[in-house]
């Protein structure tokens, strides 16, 4: 039987596997309980990741399994507003974590802040300071700014804590905090 999960993060197709497929995946095999089978992520006009979708081939049908399932993908970060479905059945909803999308203007900076900074640098700056307030999970590259996707327990601890970041990197002027879920 087919569970299709659909999560409720921005994440490009590599990160998709390296958060949530390749772990589920690999704990599924060992439990017997079935293979991510597929995936796919939904793209808006600009080509942003918008959720993202797991295909699971259930080999344990009793009962719990998906409940189990969920657990793991809420352990891996899965966000509030995630669902999923088993067969043609109603969606469950589920999910633990909230997301933060900082976007970084890419185009309207003075040319030396884009020469002068590192991005990975402010990257590794506000992950020392989320500490276990949030992990980066994807980002994506846009014609005009770049996102980093973040998640965690609370979307205003994120917000919170990044502001310190984003107040003194050059990088991060003009940028926008945007709430995810």
């Amino acid at each position: 039987m087919l569970l299709i999960v659909t999560l409720n993060a921005r994440l490009r197709p590599l990160d998709r596997g390296e958060v949530y497929e390749d772990p589920l995946d690999e704990l599924l095999k060992g439990a017997s309980l079935g293979t991510v089978t597929g995936g796919g992520t939904h793209l808006g006009p600009t080509g942003e990741p918008l959720k993202a979708d797991l295909e699971i081939e259930l080999t344990d049908r009793s009962p719990g399994t998906v409940e189990k399932i969920l657990t793991v993908l809420e352990r891996l970060g899965a966000p509030k507003g995630s669902s999923a479905r088993l067969g043609d059945a109603e969606p469950v909803r589920f999910g633990a974590t909230e997301g933060v999308g900082l976007y970084l203007n890419g185009t309207d900076l003075p040319e030396e802040v884009y020469r002068d900074n590192d991005v990975n640098q402010l990257i590794a700056d506000l992950d020392d300071t989320l500490g276990d307030a949030g992990q980066l999970q994807s980002h994506w590259e846009g014609p005009r700014e770049t996102a980093l996707y973040y998640y965690g327990p609370s979307a205003s601890a994120i917000k919170e804590r990044i502001a310190s970041v984003t107040a003194r990197a050059p990088l991060a002027r003009r940028c926008r905090v945007v709430d995810l879920t």
